[in-house]
């Protein structure tokens, strides 16, 4: 039952039949594009000047195009930073210490702990008194 299945599906269909008889369409169509083709051709005759200015925009796109393609441009503007030595935390500190960088991605320099990534407040170990907090503490108010 299979082999027969196979053999099916691996028949040859009949090949389609273009019919002798073309549509108005495809008349309508014709006469489109040679008309197109003719008023393209009589205005290059008009206007010369438009073959130097496909040659130029040629040019110019050409150019362009073969930039970006050896030097796309970047979405951000992030630089990349040189990994220091034994600084991931998840391996060297038992994973509490935060991650580690060469400054100016010099690897003779010391290694400094990298920023937190996310947001931190510091709030300042300052006591003044609640009408003077009032006046000049700005966080949380409308506009700030």
């Amino acid at each position: 039952m299979s082999s027969i299945i196979g053999r099916a599906a691996f028949r040859a269909t009949p090949r389609l039949r273009v019919s002798a008889t073309r549509s108005r369409l495809a008349d309508a169509a014709a006469a489109d594009r040679q008309a197109s083709k003719d008023a393209l051709k009589q205005g290059a005759k008009r206007n010369p000047e438009l073959y130097v200015l496909l040659a130029i925009m040629s040019g110019v796109f050409g150019l362009a195009g073969w930039h970006f393609s050896r030097s796309p441009t970047s979405s951000s503007s992030e630089r990349e930073v040189s990994k220091a030595h034994k600084s991931e935390p998840w391996n060297e500190h038992g994973g509490n210490a935060p991650y580690q960088y060469h400054p100016g991605g010099d690897p003779n320099a010391p290694k400094k702990d990298a920023p937190s990534a996310l947001n931190v407040v510091i709030i300042p170990n300052v006591t003044l008194p609640k009408e003077l907090h009032d006046t000049y503490n700005k966080w949380g108010k409308d506009g700030y």
